[in-house]
C-alpha cells in the first residue's frame, strides 16, 4: 500500500559541508539511494509524460518500449523515443517538455514506496550518511526532496550535475567522495537494471527493489520485493559479507 504526500513548492536542496561518516557501524560506511521508482513510485509517472507529450506531437508509443527508456538519464530515454517514433522534435525541447509534464504530476502528490519513509527515519535515527543519487534533473529532484524530506540526506546528485550518469558509474563514485566513504563500504538502494549498472561499475553492494523489469541476484547484490524487507541490519550485513 503506498500513501500519498503533497508536494511542497521547490526549495534549494540542501547541502551538507564534506564530512567523514559518523555512527556507521563497522563495515557500513554510507548509504545511497535512487530516487524514482526507489523512494517514491513515479516510474509510472515518467511513462505517462512520455506518453503525453509524444500523443501531442503525433505519435503512439509502444508500451515495449518502457523497459527500454526506464531508469536511464532524460538524455537516453528521449533520444531514444526521438529516433524509435521519428518524431520531428529536437531533443533540448522535449527534454523540457518532459519535465514540464512530470513536474506537474507530481504537483499532485508523490507517491511513496511501503517502506521507503521507515528506512529513511531508521537511517536519520541512527546518523548513517545517506545521499539522494538520480538521474532526475535538479529541479525534478529538488520538489521530491522537499516531500521525502531533505534533512534525511547530507547531499543529493541530480543527472544533470555530472557529465555521465547511470549507468555510468560516476554519480554513484562522487556520492562516496563527497561523504568520506569507500565504494566498497556504501549499499546503495535501486530500482533499475541502469541504476544496478551503476552502482556496481563503482565497486558498491546493492540492494535491488525491481520497480518495472526484473533484476537478477548476484555476488555483492541482494533482491528483495520491496523495501518493506530492507533495514539497517540488512544494509550491515551485506556490505560485511561482501567485504
Amino acid at each position: 500500500m503506498t500513501s500519498t504526500v503533497p508536494v511542497s513548492p521547490p526549495r534549494p536542496a540542501e547541502v551538507r559541508p564534506d564530512r567523514r561518516p559518523r555512527g556507521a557501524a563497522p563495515g557500513l560506511e554510507a548509504v545511497l539511494l535512487d530516487m524514482d521508482g526507489t523512494l517514491v513510485d513515479t516510474e509510472g509517472f515518467w511513462w505517462d509524460a512520455e506518453v503525453e507529450v509524444f500523443a501531442d506531437l503525433g505519435h503512439r508509443l509502444d508500451e515495449g518500449w518502457r523497459d527500454v527508456v526506464v531508469g536511464g538519464p532524460m538524455s537516453r530515454s528521449a533520444g531514444y523515443l526521438i529516433e524509435a517514433t521519428g518524431a520531428d522534435i529536437a531533443l533540448p525541447e522535449l527534454t523540457v517538455l518532459l519535465n514540464d509534464r512530470f513536474e506537474a504530476r507530481i504537483g499532485r502528490g508523490v507517491p511513496l514506496m511501503p517502506g521507503a519513509g521507515e528506512l529513511l527515519a531508521e537511517l536519520t535515527a541512527h546518523r548513517v550518511p545517506t545521499a539522494l543519487v538520480s538521474a532526475s534533473h535538479r529541479r525534478i529532484i529538488d520538489r521530491v526532496l522537499a516531500s521525502l524530506g531533505p534533512e534525511h540526506f547530507a547531499f543529493s546528485v541530480a543527472g544533470d550535475e555530472v557529465p555521465r550518469t547511470k549507468p555510468h558509474p560516476d554519480p554513484y563514485l562522487l556520492a562516496a567522495r563527497r561523504l568520506g566513504a569507500d565504494p566498497v563500504r556504501c549499499a546503495v538502494i535501486e530500482d533499475t537494471a541502469t541504476g544496478v549498472a551503476a552502482a556496481e561499475a563503482a565497486g558498491c553492494r546493492v540492494v535491488a527493489v525491481p520497480s518495472v523489469a526484473p533484476i537478477a541476484p548476484a555476488e555483492g547484490r541482494l533482491v528483495v520485493r520491496s523495501l518493506e524487507e530492507v533495514d539497517l541490519g540488512v544494509l550491515r550485513a551485506l556490505v560485511t559479507s561482501s567485504g
